[in-house]
């Protein structure tokens, strides 16, 4: 799995993760202003600082709450087609308006985060079955 100077994120903060915590993570200014951040806000700029002390670029894109389909599977670096496929079968939920279809973000999200953990566990499983059929024909 690529480390988090390498792998493209994306960071949403529901309602409850807005919250700031007194003593909590915050930014200083360069002028000595200190600001409060969500937890949630701090692990995205870990995230990015990791990424440019090694040296690489970091690309910042604020994403609406909700998307039309095309630029959802842009945002997961998916083929547009395929989180088509996907939301016809009823794997996201979506709505449509006029001229486009509409998913929400977090529910893409979700989607995709499972989506990668099944297939995760799944290659997990076919590994550890043939470590065994191994295991067993040396027997």
């Amino acid at each position: 799995m690529p480390g988090p100077t390498t792998d493209a994120r994306i960071y949403l903060l529901d309602a409850d993760e807005r919250q700031v915590s007194p003593g909590g993570p915050a930014v200083v200014g360069p002028d000595g202003t200190l600001e409060e951040i969500p937890l949630a806000v701090y692990r995205a700029v870990q995230h990015v600082l990791e990424a440019m002390r090694a040296g690489r670029g970091v690309k910042i894109v604020p994403l609406r709450a909700e998307l039309p389909i095309d630029e959802a599977a842009d945002a997961i670096a998916m083929g547009r087609d395929d989180l088509r496929k996907y939301v016809a079968e009823g794997a996201v939920p979506f709505r449509s308006s006029e001229y486009v279809d509409w998913v929400r973000l977090a529910d893409v999200i979700a989607w995709d985060n499972q989506r990668r953990e099944e297939r995760s566990a799944a290659l997990d499983e076919l590994m550890g079955d043939d470590s065994s059929d191994d295991d067993e024909q040396r027997l």
